[in-house]
C-alpha cells in the first residue's frame, strides 16, 4: 500500500456509538469506535499483553478507554495502556504496554485513516471538490477478492465497454478508441481523463492524445490517489468509488451515485436507489472478467503488452510506482 496517504476506510455510519467496530484494513486488524465527543479512535486490534482481539472487549470510561475481552488491560485513545488489573490500581504501567494508535477525520461520509508516519500537520483529505453538499446519494458495498490497483485499473479501461459492456454503457459497437488524453495535476497525485470511441469504418484512424481535440470532451474520468476515482457525467451526475484496500487479495467498492437535479426527498430516493441498481449491474459485468485476470495485483513491469488506449492505466501505474519506493 502506498504510506502516507489518507484512506476511505469505512462510512461513518458504520461506526455507531457505543459499539466497537473490527475490520481489516490495509492488511491490518483495527478497532474502531466513538469516544465521549463522537470522535473517531483507531488503534490496531491486538492486545499488547497476549494478543486478544481488543474488538470483542468493551468500551469503558466514559467511551474514553478500551478494556481487553482476556485479562481486562485498559486502553487509552493514543494506544496507551493505563490499567493492568492484576497488578493492581496503584500500580504505573510500563511504557511498552502500548498498541498502534492510527489519526482518523470524518469528511464526506466517510472514515479516513492516515496510513504512514505521524505528520505535525496532516495533508487535506482527498476528495472530488467538485461535489458539494447539494449532492444527494446512495451507496452500494461490496467485495472483491482482487488486489485494489487491479480493481482501480477496471475503472481506468476505456477499451473494454463495447465487450464487456456491449447490452449497457458499451452499445453500439464503437470500438475505435482516440486518445485517451491523459491531464495529470501539477504535483502528479491525481489525474482527468477523456476518451472519444466510434465505430470502426475500416478507414478512419484513431487520434494519438495529441490530436485529441475539444468537442471530443464530452465527459471525463477523475482519479485521486490513493484511491477514489469519479465518473463525471455532467454537473449534476457523478458515479463515485472508493477502492478499500482489506488486504493484498481482496478489495471492497465503496460506490456511490451522486445528483442534484432532483431535490423532491421521495424522488430523490428513488432515483438515487434505481441509478445504483444500474450501476451495480455494470459493476458486476466488469467484476466476471476482472476476477480472471492474473495476477490479482498489477505493477509497472509484469509481462503485459499495452498499447494507446491503455494511456491511463500506464499513466496510474508509474505514478504509483513512484510512489511507492519499496515496491511494495
Amino acid at each position: 500500500m502506498i504510506r502516507n496517504q489518507w484512506y476511505a476506510v469505512l462510512e461513518s455510519k458504520e461506526v455507531p456509538k457505543s459499539k466497537l467496530i473490527g475490520v481489516t484494513r490495509l492488511g491490518e486488524k483495527l478497532v474502531f469506535w466513538r469516544d465521549k465527543n463522537g470522535e473517531i479512535v483507531c488503534l490496531r486490534d491486538k492486545c499488547a499483553h497476549r494478543g486478544a482481539a481488543l474488538s470483542i472487549g468493551k468500551l469503558c470510561d466514559n467511551r474514553d478507554k478500551i478494556e481487553c475481552p482476556f485479562h481486562g488491560l485498559r486502553y487509552d485513545s493514543l494506544g496507551q495502556c493505563t490499567l493492568i488489573p492484576a497488578n493492581g490500581k496503584n500500580t504505573p504501567v510500563p511504557e511498552q504496554f502500548k498498541v498502534i494508535s492510527y489519526p482518523t477525520t470524518e469528511k464526506h461520509d466517510f472514515v479516513w485513516l492516515w496510513w504512514g508516519e505521524i505528520q505535525a500537520e496532516y495533508p487535506p483529505v482527498p476528495f472530488f471538490q467538485d461535489i458539494d453538499k447539494k449532492f444527494s446519494y446512495k451507496t452500494h458495498t461490496e467485495l472483491w477478492p482482487v488486489h485494489y490497483s487491479r480493481a482501480i485499473e477496471n475503472q481506468l479501461d476505456v477499451v473494454h465497454l463495447p465487450f464487456v459492456h456491449h447490452n449497457t454503457i458499451g452499445r453500439g459497437n464503437q470500438t475505435l478508441v482516440h486518445g485517451p488524453l491523459v491531464e495529470p495535476s501539477k504535483d502528479g497525485n491525481e489525474f482527468k481523463f477523456w476518451v472519444y470511441n466510434q465505430k470502426d469504418d475500416g478507414n478512419t484512424r484513431n487520434l494519438k492524445p495529441e490530436e485529441f481535440t475539444d468537442d471530443m470532451k464530452v465527459f471525463h474520468l477523475h482519479f485521486k490517489f490513493p484511491h477514489i476515482w469519479q465518473n463525471y457525467l455532467g454537473d449534476k451526475v457523478r458515479i463515485f468509488i472508493a477502492f478499500v484496500p482489506i488486504d493484498q487479495n481482496h478489495t471492497k467498492f465503496y460506490m456511490r451515485f451522486y445528483q442534484k437535479f432532483l431535490r423532491i426527498p421521495i424522488l430523490k430516493s428513488f432515483i438515487n436507489w434505481l441509478a445504483n441498481k444500474f450501476n451495480i449491474i455494470i459493476l458486476h459485468q466488469d467484476r466476471n472478467v476482472v476476477l480472471t485476470q492474473q495476477p490479482t495485483k498489477t505493477q509497472l513491469k509484469m509481462g503485459e503488452k499495452l498499447f494507446q488506449g491503455d494511456n491511463p492505466i500506464l499513466y496510474y501505474r508509474r505514478r504509483r510506482e513512484e510512489l511507492l519506493p519499496n515496491n511494495n
